[in-house]
């Protein structure tokens, strides 16, 4: 039988309690063999107890110590599984992505909406489903949830009571788990498998509201070492200087402290174009780096990421402005019109 490794790092699936008690982490691999005993059909499946956390709690450390163990331990396999919380779901996901480059098979995190022992639970579908992805799948770190299966780093968790809690607003589906499963290619990764499981975590992720007092992220510059600002729409905000509340200064102000700023959308579809607008021409001068249409939470692991590995403006800038690990739509060729052309159009 292939062999597939299944990490459990904590979250609702493997969760016990519930309303009216709060739930709170138990034993799941006693659970998951009497609930869902047709898993064992799938594959040799080995499991193993990574952590056994609610997800709130995942930290960059953790992320670096699961990359390090999936690095170690895949080449035994034929792809692997790991269940989490969906809090941070798309996070730990996305990180996993940045630091595994090169992955040569399925690496499939997914999660629940109720724990496993409860009988109108989405996790024994969503288990089944994640098992056959790391065996079908596309090479690539993804999310497997509600019948999908989304790329990681490009996914957002949108919904907290219901099924389908998952989107991946500009990506199609790597997979569809119907009557069929049906899987995209998916990425087919260049080089070697690598390791880059360090982060630099002194970062700051800024949602712009109207009313924001650019005193408060100012008196954070001196703390941080880089920065990601969601803006509105095409990455736009206040910079009006007459109105009180212009952030202008604070793009000033972090690239005296060498303090990177990506700059990416609210909006879920489509993505950020800082040469639209004033606003985002005046952030581009004073050295912002678009984020183009990557989620924030991949945004903010790419930059953790970057500023552990690049250790000048430069490089950094076009770590951050280049599709990795399909984390971002590739931007087209810039087309120059020809004066040849421009007549024939003038006639």
């Amino acid at each position: 039988m292939p062999r597939i490794l299944l990490l459990h790092t904590g979250g609702t699936l493997g969760m016990a309690g519930g309303r009216p008690s709060a739930l709170r982490p138990a034993a799941f691999f006693k659970t998951l063999k009497s609930r869902c005993p047709e898993l064992f059909r799938l594959a040799d499946i080995e499991l193993e107890l990574f952590s056994n956390l609610d997800s709130s709690e995942m930290q960059p450390e953790l992320w670096s110590r699961l990359a390090a163990h999936l690095h170690r331990r895949l080449p035994e396999f034929d792809g692997a599984v790991v269940t989490h919380g969906t809090d941070t779901l798309a996070y730990t996901a996305s990180a996993l992505s940045f630091m595994l480059p090169g992955l040569p098979k399925p690496v499939v995190v997914t999660g629940s909406q109720r724990p496993l022992g409860e009988i109108r639970t989405d996790a024994r579908l969503n288990l089944i489903d994640a098992v056959l992805s790391a065996l079908q799948g596309p090479p690539e770190v993804s999310i497997c949830f509600d019948s999908h299966l989304y790329r990681g780093n490009r996914t957002r968790k949108v919904k907290v009571s219901e099924y389908d809690a998952f989107e991946s607003p500009n990506c199609p589906l790597l997979g569809t788990l119907g009557v069929d499963a049906t899987f995209a290619p998916g990425l087919r990764q260049k080089g070697p498998f690598r390791l880059r499981e360090k982060l630099e975590p002194r970062v700051f992720l800024l949602k712009v509201f109207p009313g924001l007092d650019p005193a408060l992220p100012l008196a954070l510059l001196p703390h941080l070492r880089g920065l990601v600002l969601e803006a509105y729409g095409a990455g736009n905000y206040p910079s009006d200087p007459s109105l009180g509340r212009s952030l202008l200064p604070l793009f000033q102000e972090a690239r005296k402290r060498d303090v990177p700023v990506v700059v990416v959308s609210q909006a879920y579809r489509n993505g950020v174009d800082l040469t639209l607008y004033e606003s985002g021409a005046a952030a581009l001068q004073e050295g912002a780096l678009s984020g183009g249409d990557m989620t924030p939470s991949a945004a903010l692991v790419k930059l953790m990421q970057g500023l552990a590995y690049h250790r000048n403006r430069e490089s950094l800038a076009r770590f951050i402005e280049t599709p990795i690990v399909g984390e971002m739509t590739e931007r087209p060729p810039a087309v120059v019109e020809t004066p040849a052309k421009k007549s024939r159009r003038a006639r």
